[in-house]
């Protein structure tokens, strides 16, 4: 999961930085409304949510969400504000925000709802999708084999909502790649392969009825075994 931030107070964002990498998300930090929307605008709509504070250097952040909508960018928007009143909460939600969530707050009801804009991948009928043995929780982010959970580290686990996102399609490398590493990351040449090789041998060991087959330069997908 690959979330934008765009908070201006460093040390809000630092917080929340850190607390959403805790939960095995991506996280990409910006400041402005303008750098936001230019990255939302070359992202090719990589982000699974946006974080938005409303008051921004260069501007209201609300205006930012009424541009995506007006460009049919349907990325779920959370935004963040000081403005706690009524009337404010409103006008977000009638701009395009998907919630509005007044400053200060408990991280936990960040989180929580965060996983409700997100409960469901766009056109899938159900919050857990499964193939072979294996099972994939996209709310509670839990990978199962025959019910029993089998976990993973971070990178090898937003590899696998990924390719999961899309069953039975290719996802291309370019998308796993932004997918599973942040802005900031130092990425090595084989970095994806070697999660998708970990990735592969774990699925392989648990007996989960899925594997990950590729083509090299292209991508990977998951396939049920025979």
């Amino acid at each position: 999961m690959r979330i934008l931030l765009v908070e201006d107070e460093p040390a809000m964002a630092s917080a929340l930085r850190s607390a959403l990498t805790r939960q095995d998300m991506i996280v990409d930090h910006l400041a402005t409304r303008a750098d936001a929307e230019a990255m939302l605008s070359e992202s090719r709509g990589i982000y699974d949510a946006v974080l938005l504070d409303r008051q921004l250097p260069d501007g209201d952040g609300l205006d930012l969400v009424r541009r995506l909508r007006a460009k049919g960018d349907t990325v779920p928007v959370l935004m963040l504000t000081a403005r706690g009143d009524l009337i404010d909460r409103v006008a977000g939600l009638d701009h395009g925000a998907d919630d509005y969530l007044g400053k200060p707050f408990a991280f936990e009801e960040l989180l929580a709802r965060l996983r409700a804009l997100l409960r469901r991948p766009p056109g899938m009928r159900s919050d857990t999708v499964r193939i072979g043995r294996l099972s994939f929780d996209f709310v509670h982010r839990e990978t199962r084999v025959a019910g029993q959970m089998l976990a993973m580290p971070r990178r090898e686990l937003l590899v696998l909502e990924s390719l999961m996102r899309r069953m039975g399609r290719m996802v291309l490398r370019t998308f796993l790649m932004e997918a599973v590493f942040g802005l900031d990351d130092e990425i090595q040449s084989n970095a994806l392969d070697t999660h998708v090789s970990r990735l592969r041998r774990k699925l392989a060991e648990a007996d989960a009825g899925a594997t990950i087959d590729g083509i090299r330069g292209v991508g990977y997908l998951i396939r049920e075994t025979t």
